[in-house]
């Protein structure tokens, strides 16, 4: 079996608005499409069982699971990687900016995928209290703190959307 060649399969993914077509194994999951085709290492992982979250994506709109999600099964999909979430290079998104000024970042580590967590939740829920936050954020792991600046920064960036919204 040493020599046996594992057959490639074409598939179509649009990431952060820009469209790919790749040969992947059909066991490689979409986080190593993410970070190693694409070079899109925003995304982390962490326990690489769908459990912290530090691999989150938003597929379609949703947030996903990249670590254990095979890239096959994410052919045709429109994903969004915390590169890109922000407006440019030069400027941040109302959520990036809250975390940042919130102290929310803590090691950064788990930050995309809450980053990308939080921009689901305020999508459901543009005006959440503190507990829906704390709810909102439970599937995404934290190992540095009691989450009281993530929470701080969602309610925060809640504002900071509400605001922007009400300027338009």
């Amino acid at each position: 079996m040493s020599g046996e060649t594992i057959a490639r399969r074409r598939i179509e993914l649009t990431v952060n608005g820009e469209r790919y077509e790749l040969e992947v194994e059909p066991r490689k999951l979409l986080a190593d499409v993410l970070r190693q085709d694409l070079g899109l290492t925003g995304l982390n992982l962490g326990c690489s069982h769908g459990v912290c979250g530090s691999c989150t994506v938003l597929l379609d709109g949703a947030t996903a699971r990249s670590c254990i999600m095979l890239a096959v099964q994410a052919d045709g999909a429109e994903i969004t990687t915390i590169e890109g979430i922000a407006p440019s290079n030069q400027e941040m998104h109302p959520i990036q900016e809250a975390f940042w000024e919130k102290q929310g970042l803590q090691c950064g580590y788990c930050t995309p995928g809450m980053v990308l967590r939080t921009v689901e939740l305020l999508r459901e829920n543009p005006d959440p209290t503190r507990e829906e936050v704390r709810e909102g954020i439970a599937s995404n792991l934290c190992r540095c703190t009691g989450y009281q600046f993530i929470v701080d920064s969602v309610i925060d960036a809640a504002a900071r959307l509400r605001e922007e919204g009400a300027a338009r």
